[in-house]
């Protein structure tokens, strides 16, 4: 029922293997031209109006993501809470025997909960804004991948659990990207880029498992998979401020996650930071605060 991410859980081995094919997965990405979505524009040298807007964007990208993460469970009265919905007398009895309260159903409901989490992050303009990204499919995509891996990470260390819920999540991502693969103009051979997404999802999966620990590593491979459109495997100078702002976020956002409490992160009742107003909330002396 769930084979595809059961292939990432049992085939890591064989996955890890498309790190070394990697180049062509990228470039078969790079060649993913859908209408309406103009070619990937490279990152490496942010456009910006004058050299007073770049001092700006210098600054604010040198001062981001350096606060103490923290817990991303939403307060009690939080607007953004999903609630189990409670249903008395017939009613409840009604759902009962249509097995709305069965295991699985309340794990697709958290399981779109969850992803829901993750569009609102990644659909959001401020993404793009505050690691000079432009919007295509190709930065859409991979920021896509970042966020469901940072989820299913999380959800990994609850256990059986929490991998079990993963499988729903994957599945109703995979189905979202396909949606979103159509809707790019993709109409034919769709079968056949959604197996290449696939690949790409898996290596860079194993990809960021690997670097998580180690900065540079991690580094190279945000670089890699999300800012480069050449095939280079390192930075220029240009671009190393976006791709060291976002590696700082990425590893900040794993750990707020770890921080986050069961409960909120198997019902959804969590939200990304937010990356609105990044250069006042995320600076150096917040960390000390």
């Amino acid at each position: 029922m769930l084979a595809r991410w059961s292939r990432v859980l049992n085939n890591i081995n064989r996955v890890s293997n498309l790190q070394r094919n990697g180049e062509i997965v990228r470039r078969d990405l790079s060649l993913f031209s859908f209408r309406n979505y103009a070619k990937v524009a490279s990152s490496a040298e942010p456009h910006v109006a004058d050299s007073t807007d770049k001092l700006k964007t210098e600054v604010n990208l040198n001062k981001m993501f350096w606060s103490k993460p923290c817990s991303l469970a939403l307060a009690a009265d939080s607007p953004y809470r999903i609630e189990e919905p409670q249903y008395d007398g017939v009613k409840r009895f009604i759902l009962r025997l249509m097995l709305f309260y069965s295991k699985q159903s309340q794990f697709i409901r958290w399981s779109n909960a969850v992803y829901r989490r993750v569009i609102d992050q990644v659909d959001k303009p401020a993404i793009y804004d505050a690691f000079c990204l432009e919007k295509t499919f190709k930065t859409t995509f991979s920021l896509l991948v970042i966020h469901m891996w940072l989820c299913l990470r999380r959800l990994k260390e609850e256990g059986n659990e929490g991998v079990e819920l993963g499988q729903y999540l994957y599945e109703i991502y995979n189905h979202d990207l396909e949606l979103r693969v159509s809707k790019a103009g993709v109409n034919l051979l769709l079968t056949k880029w959604m197996k290449e997404l696939e690949k790409i999802f898996y290596g860079n999966v194993v990809a960021y498992d690997a670097a998580i620990g180690k900065q540079d590593e991690m580094q190279t491979v945000i670089w890699r998979n999300v800012f480069s459109d050449d095939g280079s495997s390192k930075p220029s100078e240009a671009a190393l401020l976006p791709v060291q702002a976002m590696t700082r976020y990425i590893r900040r956002e794993a750990s707020c996650l770890s921080l986050t409490d069961k409960e909120a992160i198997l019902s959804g009742n969590f939200m990304f930071t937010s990356l609105e107003n990044t250069d006042v909330n995320m600076t150096r002396s917040s960390s000390k605060g």
